[in-house]
């Protein structure tokens, strides 16, 4: 145990060398020095009892020693040592492209498709510690939310702001796409991905989808697809003068383009109908991005001062309530 601690400022364990100083003065202190008295006999003295509290004050002097000794080496902090230890992580970048166009408010998800989407991301967020993650939206033209992060609790909060009406509405997948390739193209991660999910048909934007895809590829970015929206109709709220009236519109979803896109640059197309299937899609893009690599963690030292400090000053309050009760002076 010795072996794993390492002392903040060992200077003050020369203070240590106080207690065998004590010791021996203490010992040299008990030696027979009184005047003595001769008596005839001995008798008067046998029916007296030999007490306790003589052998006792050497043991509150022990106790005594032992907490200063304690109290020294509190003072000196020990803590754990600085180390280095190899761990496995998963070392890949992630961009979430989010379609974040009025359509994504459909009802066929509960509550939306916006807000279904966010809450089965976030899961997936916190499943993935080791890895950088960062946040596109997009919809008439696309910006980054956030950029490539460990900070995931800043990433979620940035996550939660979002919602329809950010910029125009309209579907712009290809500039989705390659604004989330322009984040990773510099990255020299083991493996860079997009998650790219829209539950509409390319309709907005200057740079077309099929272009953005052979751009990624050229990165080595593999693009996962998700189209979001049941099957044919959705029920999608309206705001009119006399509230929010609900109307059916059509599903449509460019799912050719999306499986193109993922087949290009070496992902994989899914169809969310619902939330559960969309809580499975994650979890299966989260299995099939798993590359292992090695790395060196940096270890933190640890204080451990704490026992020996309060060890000794229990002792050092047991030596002064003995001292003023059991083992108490009588002038």
């Amino acid at each position: 145990m010795l072996n794993s601690i390492e002392f903040a400022y060992p200077g003050f364990l020369f203070l240590l060398l106080v207690i065998p100083i004590s010791v021996a003065w203490y010992v040299l202190r008990k030696k027979p020095s009184e005047p003595s008295l001769k008596y005839s006999t001995l008798a008067p003295f046998k029916i007296s009892k030999k007490s306790g509290k003589g052998i006792f004050r050497h043991f509150l002097y022990g106790t005594r020693m032992l907490a200063i000794g304690l109290l020294i080496v509190a003072l000196a902090r020990p803590q754990s040592p600085n180390n280095w230890q190899d761990i496995s992580t998963e070392g890949i970048d992630i961009m979430i492209t989010n379609d974040i166009s009025t359509s994504m408010l459909a009802e066929d998800f509960k509550p939306n498709r916006l807000e279904a989407g966010k809450d089965v991301a976030a899961d997936f967020i916190n499943d993935r510690p080791n890895d950088r993650i960062g946040l596109v939206v997009f919809s008439g033209r696309s910006f980054t939310q956030c950029p490539l992060t460990t900070d995931h609790e800043s990433l979620l909060n940035l996550f939660r702001s979002v919602k329809t009406g950010l910029i125009e509405d309209g579907t712009a997948i290809g500039e989705g796409l390659a604004t989330a390739v322009n984040r990773l193209k510099e990255s020299d991660a083991k493996s860079k991905v997009v998650i790219l999910l829209t539950d509409g048909v390319n309709n907005r934007g200057v740079i077309d989808p099929y272009t953005a895809a052979e751009i990624a590829q050229a990165f080595n970015i593999r693009v996962y697809t998700i189209g979001i929206g049941t099957k044919g109709k959705a029920p999608y709220p309206f705001q009119t003068a006399f509230g929010v009236q609900y109307q059916n519109i059509d599903v449509e979803i460019d799912e050719a383009l999306l499986t193109a896109i993922a087949n290009q640059t070496g992902g994989k197309y899914f169809r969310a109908t619902d939330k559960n299937k969309l809580g499975d899609i994650y979890k299966e893009i989260d299995q099939l991005e798993k590359t292992k690599i090695s790395v060196r963690e940096y270890k933190r030292k640890d204080e451990r001062y704490f026992p020996f400090l309060l060890a000794g000053a229990i002792l050092a309050l047991l030596d002064f309530l003995l001292r003023i009760t059991f083992f108490r002076y009588i002038p």
